[in-house]
């Protein structure tokens, strides 16, 4: 029982850090490019890998070095976290989080300015983050997830549909992109840029879900210490 305490604090602690980290990292760098940049900046019409863009996005540093440093706070959350699920369905959830984490930290070593990694890193972090919403959904249909009673199956269901779609839509030729290419070669904007852009829209949509998901997962463990600290 001790060991798992500790094991969830652990996740708990790195977790919290994490989240911090990328919040305030993207929070900066958006409010920062939209009052310095001339162009009306917002989640509608710029994507998360322009304000990472250097030479063109004035908090870019902070951005990436949110990003980088948070993720892989997230990743250590991923991993204490897997020993706590004792079920094949909960262990690949948290397998695939930690790696589609890992890939969101190389969206903030790889910058747009680094066009072929940035763009795998980008199309990797949605194909693993929708696995690891799919895993998680599956062990909590089959009545797996014993351990933490939670609500977090909504977010979870949110960030699957949202980067699955991400991911998908480019492919039913619905003129979203020029040449319907996909998504993630589609991360920065040419010329005049209108106030709804599909790619940031999906984009943003599925990041913040996926971090919400993360944060109701985080809620649960904090609520189990709470709970086990008050026991004798």
């Amino acid at each position: 029982m001790e060991k798992q305490m500790r094991l969830v604090r652990l996740a708990v602690g790195f977790g919290g850090l994490g989240i911090f980290g990328i919040t305030i990292g993207v929070l900066v760098a958006l409010v920062g490019a939209a009052s310095v940049l001339s162009e009306h900046i917002t989640p509608l019409n710029f994507t998360l890998s322009e304000l990472g863009n250097y030479g063109h996005s004035p908090f870019a540093v902070v951005l990436n070095g949110g990003l980088f440093f948070g993720s892989l706070c997230l990743v250590l959350f991923c991993l204490y976290s897997m020993p706590l699920t004792k079920t094949v369905s909960g262990a690949l959830c948290y397998l695939t989080m930690a790696i589609a984490c890992l890939t969101l930290a190389g969206i903030g070593l790889f910058p747009i300015n680094v066009y072929h990694l940035h763009t795998m890193m980008v199309k990797w972090f949605f194909i693993l983050g929708s696995m690891s919403a799919l895993f998680y959904l599956v062990n909590l249909s089959l009545g797996f997830q014993a351990l933490f009673k939670t609500w977090s199956w909504l977010p979870a269901g949110l960030a699957l549909v949202g980067q699955a779609s991400f991911l998908i839509l480019p492919l039913f030729k619905l003129g979203l992109t020029d040449g319907d290419r996909p998504f993630y070669h589609e991360m920065v904007l040419e010329g005049g840029r209108p106030e709804f852009w599909w790619p940031a829209v999906i984009e943003w949509f599925s990041f913040s879900v996926f971090l919400l998901w993360i944060v109701t997962l985080l809620i649960d463990k904090w609520y189990y210490l709470r709970r086990n600290a008050s026991r004798p």
